[in-house]
């Protein structure tokens, strides 16, 4: 790319939500602490998926943010971002991941190729221009997941065995010329305990857990 700068992706999942799909109490809690962590980078966008949930994290996080603006994105909501063969996947693990995939709508797992490819289209790699770019992006578990393994050239089915705990901060750089860094994963240095670690299983937390 001719006259390409580096971006700076920070890509978050939502804050816990509750059964109707807005954030609980915790999750608003989340979404503040991750604007209060922004608050010194140099954001030029922040943009979110539609469904409610990642729409009101965005928004309590930019309410910390001093004037960025924020931008909904249909490809930066839930769905799945690609569905594997059998034979894409490791034998001891294909049953597994195929009857969880295939847990989901046929209509979600139809359009989701087009939509990943279009969140990848718009939010990843290097940028015109001369300026370095820093974006936020809310988004959900199967994204971020699908980000982060395209961002290390893993197959297309690894977004699978990828979990983002709730407002946790994942953070890509992508460099003219070079492969893109994944900077940071998982970081919960701007939470307390009690907000960490809600979002994923149990048996994939370490050290602190929230109540």
């Amino acid at each position: 790319m001719v006259g390409a700068a580096e971006r700076w992706l920070y890509v978050v999942r939502h804050g816990e939500a509750d059964a109707e799909g807005g954030l609980t109490e915790r999750g608003r809690r989340q979404a503040r602490a991750l604007g209060e962590r922004l608050r010194g980078v140099p954001l030029a966008a922040v943009h979110h998926g539609p469904l409610p949930r990642a729409a009101e994290t965005a928004r309590l996080a930019a309410e910390r943010l001093d004037g960025v603006p924020v931008h909904v994105a249909e490809a930066a909501g839930d769905y799945v971002p690609h569905t594997p063969e059998r034979e894409e996947l490791p034998p001891e693990a294909a049953d597994f991941l195929l009857d969880f995939v295939h847990r989901f709508p046929v209509e979600e797992r139809r359009r989701g190729p087009a939509l990943a490819a279009e969140a990848e289209a718009r939010f990843t790699g290097p940028v015109e221009g001369g300026e370095p770019r820093h974006e936020l992006l809310v988004t959900h578990n199967f994204l971020l997941g699908r980000l982060v393994s395209a961002a290390m050239y893993a197959p297309p089915w690894r977004w699978l065995a990828v979990n983002g705990c709730n407002c946790a901060l994942t953070v890509i750089r992508y460099v003219p010329g070079r492969p893109p860094y994944l900077v940071v994963h998982n970081d919960m240095a701007h939470l307390p305990d009690e907000l960490r670690w809600t979002g994923v299983p149990e048996d994939h937390r370490i050290g602190g857990r929230a109540g």
